[in-house]
């Protein structure tokens, strides 16, 4: 709590300082409109991500134990990712993206958001030594999804769409995958089949692609049936 804490001081002096504005900008506010695009992105996203999954099971053949549910566990794994998920977006997403928006226009500072998340993720996956082709493959997956978070920012003039999108996805992987410190919280892999070679490559881009573009695809439909509803009025 600390580190997020620190993160919004930062955050307010960044905007106030560079750009005379306050923490609103980024969507905070108003409360109820902020809490219903949480609400839609993590449900969203949660439903893409079992399509995923589901779509996972049946061409891997994968075969599912379910484990003993302990709520406490799940509350706590929640909590974690939605830290997480809050401290990146604070970090990726946040006052610097706001600020290189506007010093930069929008296409330059989302590219560049995204391409950073893309980097960021090779120290925190602790990926550099692998080999190179591991390497790319996460930049580009992780890198897309920074994109589509970047732009979900952007499109909606706040964090809290992206930021529902980040934990929704956090959390029903957790749900079914290995992850640290909380993972295979409801199910667990009993077997499946592997995939080598160009099979492994063309379904793991896949995987890896599906769930935002998917999402990007809702942001889109979502903007258009906003803009329909307050031409309604």
């Amino acid at each position: 709590m600390l580190g997020l804490l620190i993160l919004l001081i930062i955050s307010w002096l960044l905007l106030h300082y560079s750009m005379g504005e306050k923490l609103k900008v980024l969507g905070f506010y108003p409360i109820k409109k902020s809490l219903i695009q949480f609400v839609i992105g993590f449900f969203v996203i949660a439903l893409i991500s079992l399509i995923s999954i589901y779509i996972e099971t049946l061409v891997l053949k994968t075969k599912w134990q379910l484990n003993t549910i302990n709520f406490s566990t799940l509350a706590s794994a929640f909590w974690y990712h939605l830290k997480s998920a809050l401290t990146e977006d604070l970090v990726f997403r946040g006052a610097l993206l706001y600020i290189l928006i506007h010093k930069i226009g929008s296409n330059k500072a989302i590219l560049l958001s995204a391409i950073v998340f893309g980097i960021y993720h090779w120290f925190s996956y602790g990926i550099l030594n692998e080999r190179l082709i591991v390497i790319i493959y996460v930049f580009l997956i992780t890198g897309f999804t920074g994109y589509v978070l970047a732009n979900s920012f952007f499109k909606t003039k706040s964090m809290m769409l992206g930021l529902g999108f980040h934990l929704g996805v956090n959390f029903i992987n957790s749900c079914f995958f290995e992850s640290q410190p909380y993972g295979q919280l409801l199910f667990e892999e009993i077997t499946k089949l592997s995939l080598r070679d160009w099979n492994w490559l063309w379904f793991n881009l896949f995987k890896g692609l599906f769930t935002s573009i998917m999402t990007l695809f809702f942001v889109i439909q979502y903007l258009k049936q906003q803009s329909k509803t307050i031409k309604s009025y």
